[in-house]
C-alpha cells in the first residue's frame, strides 16, 4: 500500500470514528433527556399512585365495617355524573380516550386525572364492582400529557410521554414494574410494540415502583400451593384451560360492551342510567346474599389461588362488573378479569384433577391476555405475581388465549395491526 493510500484510509477511518462519536453524543443527549422526564414522571406518579391505592384501601375497609355504605350507591353514582358534568367532561371516554391520544386522535383533558381519582374512590366506597387499572392508565396518561404541554415537547414525544405516564401509574398501583412497562407499549396497537418508549417507560416504571415501596406498598405476590411436573397430560389440561379462558374472555368483553349499550339505549339521561345501575346492584346483592362481588374482590382472588372458590363466582363477578361499569360508575376491568380468571381456573382445577391453586393462577393471566390482547405483558405479570416456576404453564395458556380470543377486547380504541392468524398486516378495530 502506497503512502497516499495509507493516508486516504486513515482519513476515512478518522471520519467514520468522528461520525460515530457524534451519533453517540446525540443519542446520549436523548438518553439524558428521557431520563430526566422519566424520573420526574416516575416520582410524581409513585406518590399519586400510592395515595390512590391508600384511598381505595381505606374506602374498602370503611365499607366492610359499615354496611350502610352500600345504600349510598345511588347517591355516589349521582355525585360521579355531576362531577363530570360540572367539569364539562360529560362525554368522557375513559381509557379509550388515552389510547386514542396515542394516535393523535384525541387530546387528554387536564381534569381527567383528578376526576378519575375521585370517582373511582367513590365507586369503591359505595361498593361498585370495578378495578383500579382504568384509573391508573387515565391518571398516568393525563398527568404525563400535562407535563408534556408544560415543557412544550413535540407531538411525537408527547405520545411517548403518555406511554411513560401509563407505565408509571400502572407500576405504582399494581406493583408489577416489568409488566407495567411492557403493557403500556403493547396495549395501544396490538402486534406492534412502541420500542421508542422502552427507555422512558422502563425508568419511570421502576422509579414509581420504588417510590410506592418506600411508602409502604410491597410488591404483589401470590403463593401457588402446588405446581405439578409439566408432562403430556398436564400440558393437555393446561391447553384446555387456555381454550376455555379464551371463550370466557370473549364472553366477558361482549357482556361489558352490550350492557353499556343496553343502559344507554334504555336510559338517555346519565343520571337515571347510573341510579338504575345502582339499584340493580343492590337487588343483585340481596339476591346472592353475599358481599364478595362488590368492590375489588382481592380476598376472593387470594382464596382462589389457595384453591377455594365456589363454582359460580366467575359468572356473578362478570354480571356485577358489567352493571357497574355499563351504568356509568368508574374504575377498571383488569382486576375483575383477574377475579373471573382465578375463580374459573380454581373450579377447572377441581374438575380436571390438576392443582386448583395453579389453575387459578394461570386462569388469571389467561383472562388478562384474552381481554387485553397483551401476551408479553401477561407473561411478565405471571413471572412477577407467581414466580418463574409457573411460567411454562402460563406461557401455554397465554398463547392459546391470545390466539382464540380473536379481535375482541376491553378497549374500543385498541387497534390490531398484525393479524393473529397469519403473518400479514391488518387494521382491525376491537369487536364489541
Amino acid at each position: 500500500m502506497s503512502r497516499f493510500q495509507r493516508s486516504e484510509t486513515y482519513y476515512k477511518l478518522r471520519g467514520a470514528a468522528m461520525r460515530g462519536a457524534m451519533h453517540t453524543l446525540l443519542h446520549l443527549r436523548l438518553l439524558i433527556r428521557w431520563m430526566l422526564f422519566s424520573l420526574l414522571i416516575g416520582v410524581l406518579l409513585g406518590f399519586i399512585g400510592a395515595a390512590f391505592v391508600w384511598c381505595i384501601g381505606w374506602a374498602t375497609g370503611f365499607r366492610a365495617e359499615h354496611k350502610w355504605c352500600y345504600l349510598l350507591l345511588p347517591a355516589g353514582g349521582l355525585l360521579i355524573v355531576w362531577l363530570y358534568r360540572v367539569t364539562h367532561d360529560k362525554h368522557d371516554r375513559g381509557t379509550n380516550m388515552v389510547l386514542a391520544s396515542l394516535r393523535s386522535e384525541a387530546q387528554l383533558p387536564m381534569q381527567m386525572a383528578p376526576l378519575i381519582f375521585v370517582s373511582t374512590v367513590i365507586t369503591h366506597f359505595c361498593g361498585g364492582s370495578a378495578g383500579r387499572e382504568g384509573a391508573a392508565l387515565q391518571l398516568g396518561g393525563s398527568l404525563a400529557g400535562i407535563i408534556g404541554k408544560l415543557f412544550r415537547v413535540r407531538e411525537k414525544d408527547q405520545r411517548t410521554l403518555i406511554l411513560t405516564g401509563m407505565s408509571a401509574a400502572f407500576s405504582a398501583i399494581f406493583r408489577t414494574p416489568a409488566a407495567a412497562c411492557v403493557f403500556a407499549m403493547e396495549v395501544g396497537c396490538v402486534g406492534t410494540m412502541q420500542y421508542a418508549a422502552l427507555v422512558p417507560c422502563t425508568i419511570a416504571s421502576l422509579t414509581a415502583s420504588f417510590v410506592a415501596e418506600r411508602l409502604g406498598f410491597p410488591l404483589a405476590h401470590y403463593e401457588i400451593l402446588e405446581i405439578p411436573e409439566l408432562g403430556p397430560v398436564t400440558a393437555a389440561k393446561t391447553l384446555l384451560l387456555g381454550l376455555c379462558c379464551a371463550a370466557l374472555s370473549i364472553l366477558f368483553c361482549v357482556l361489558l360492551h352490550r350492557t353499556e349499550h343496553l343502559f344507554k339505549k334504555l336510559f338517555k339521561s346519565r343520571y337515571l342510567r347510573i341510579v338504575s345501575a345502582a339499584v340493580l346492584l343492590l337487588v343483585m346483592g340481596l339476591l346472592v346474599r353475599s358481599e364478595d362481588y362488590f368492590g375489588i374482590g382481592g380476598s376472593i382472588i387470594h382464596r382462589a389461588v389457595a384453591g377455594e372458590a365456589v363454582w359460580y363466582a366467575f359468572l356473578l363477578k362478570m354480571l356485577f362488573t358489567a352493571v357497574t361499569l355499563g351504568g356509568g360508575f368508574k374504575g377498571g376491568e383488569i382486576v375483575p378479569s383477574f377475579f373471573v380468571g382465578a375463580t374459573f381456573g380454581c373450579m377447572f382445577g377441581h374438575i380436571a384433577g390438576i392443582s386448583p391453586s395453579l389453575c387459578a393462577a394461570i386462569g388469571m393471566v389467561a383472562l388478562f391476555c384474552g381481554v387485553t390482547n397483551c401476551p408479553l405483558a401477561a407473561l411478565f405479570i405471571s413471572a412477577e405475581l407467581f414466580g418463574m416456576e409457573s411460567v411454562p404453564y402460563c406461557l401455554l395458556v397465554i398463547a392459546v388465549s391470545y390466539l382464540l380470543s380473536g379481535y375482541y377486547g376491553l378497549y374500543k380504541e385498541q387497534r390490531f395491526f398484525i393479524s393473529k392468524f397469519a403473518d400479514e398486516h391488518v387494521h382491525h378495530k376491537t369487536r364489541k
